[in-house]
Formats: structure tokens, sequence, C-alpha cells
């Protein structure tokens, strides 16, 4: 008996770690740029090497994505050294366009081409949105699951007082 629960114990452990870097997969998954250049996620990340990152995954037609809007433009005032990636899940992309234009969204904005069901969405295990990543300068994932942007882990993972 003892045994089974040792066993049970060490498989609950590891199935609550979380990853500190990105699937070869997720990397090559595919998104669309503001300005309808093709990309990967590894070269989203390459763009922003050396900077810590907050990766904001939502939808203009996400009500809990828009009504957080206020306290996530707090956010990016307050810490201006974090880069805002905005990964949309939207259904077009004219309404995606159309959302960050009216909503005056900062930062880089990318159109989730294999949505949810990506390579980048199964990574995640994305089922709800907002969801927010946390990268560091140096490329790991430093919080891999936030679903409010007042989380407190938030800031610890960017590490910003």
């Amino acid at each position: 008996m003892k045994k089974f629960l040792l066993l049970a114990l060490l498989l609950v452990s590891i199935g609550c770690q979380r990853p500190t870097e990105f699937s070869d997969e997720a990397l090559q998954d595919e998104f669309i740029s503001i300005n309808q250049q093709e990309l990967t996620l590894s070269s989203i990340l390459t763009k922003h090497k050396g900077e810590k990152i907050l990766i904001d995954i939502w939808a203009s037609w996400c009500r809990d994505c828009i009504v957080t809007l206020p306290e996530l433009k707090k956010l990016q005032n307050e810490n201006p050294d974090v880069h805002f990636v905005f990964l949309s899940l939207d259904k077009s992309k004219e309404r995606w366009a159309r959302a960050i234009d009216l909503l005056k969204i900062k930062g880089d904005h990318y159109y989730m081409k294999t949505g949810k069901k990506g390579a980048l969405g199964k990574f995640l295990n994305l089922w709800w949105i907002p969801r927010y990543v946390a990268v560091n300068e140096f490329g790991e994932i430093t919080l891999f699951k936030a679903t409010k942007i007042t989380d407190k882990n938030i800031l610890k993972a960017l590490k910003i007082k």
C-alpha cells in the first residue's frame, strides 16, 4: 500500500509541474501579424530576446478580456520594461484588427492562425481566455498560467515589485 501511495504522489507531483520552455511544436505554430506577415512563435520570441514578455491570449468577443483592459493598460503604464504580446483567438482577422484599433491596445499583435487547437493551444491546454503567460529575458516561461491580469503571480513572474 505504501508503494502505491508513493507512486500516486509522484505521478501527481509530476503532473503539477509547469514547463519552463515552449515545446518544439508550439514554437513552430503559425501566426499572422497585424500587417499580414506570417511567422512562428519562435520568431515572435526571438524578436523580443532579452526582454521580459507578457503574452496575453484574448479575443474581441471575450467579455473578460475586454472588461479587464483598464487593469492591463495600467500594468503596461507602470512597467514600461515589459513587452506585451497579444495573441488573438478572434474568429476573423477583420474583427481582430478593428478591435485593436477601437480599444487602443498597445503592444505586438498576432492572430492565432491555428486557434486554440493548434500546437500552442495544445501546449498551453488552452480552454479559457484571457490567458497570460510570462517569459523572462532568457526565453524561459516564468508563469505558465494566469487567467486574471490582477493575478499577483504575474508581477512575481516578471520580477516586478
